[in-house]
């Protein structure tokens, strides 16, 4: 099932949305190791940029998949909203988190914790983007799909 924000065939969408998981898993990863370090720098800042990039690069893939969401029907389009739902709660956690970091740089408890929940919410979101690719189809072409 072709989807109408593509470039020559190709999805747009699934072109941008690694920018964003792959900021997000980053700064996790830098909290992870300032947290299990006990070393601040550069893990602090560098957690917090390569945050305000995965929002940045969310908010960019989140136009293309609107689009797309708008040529579904049926079960695929229950399924890319409830994605698109989970994928604007995530971008909306990671801007409070951005901003609880800008505010208070050094207490870095709740913003941890908020990282958590934004990457248990990104695997979710990840599966029913998958279930829309390799049970329904959308933006593959051709035949096998399921």
């Amino acid at each position: 099932m072709r989807t109408p924000a593509s470039i020559r065939g190709h999805p747009i969408h699934p072109m941008l949305v690694p920018i964003a998981i792959g900021c997000f898993v980053f700064s996790f990863a830098a909290d992870l190791i300032r947290l299990f370090s006990g070393n601040a720098t550069p893990w602090l800042a560098l957690a917090y940029y390569t945050m305000l990039g995965g929002i940045v690069g969310a908010l960019a893939a989140a136009v293309p998949g609107f689009i797309d969401l708008l040529s579904l029907r049926g079960p695929a389009q229950r399924t890319a909203t409830l994605h698109m739902v989970i994928n604007l709660g995530v971008v909306a956690l990671y801007a409070g988190n951005a901003w609880l970091r800008h505010a208070e740089p050094h207490d870095t408890a709740l913003p941890t914790a908020l990282s958590t929940l934004g990457i248990l919410s990104l695997l979710v979101s990840g599966w029913l983007g998958g279930k829309m690719v390799f049970e329904a189809g959308v933006g593959v072409q051709g035949e096998g799909v399921r």
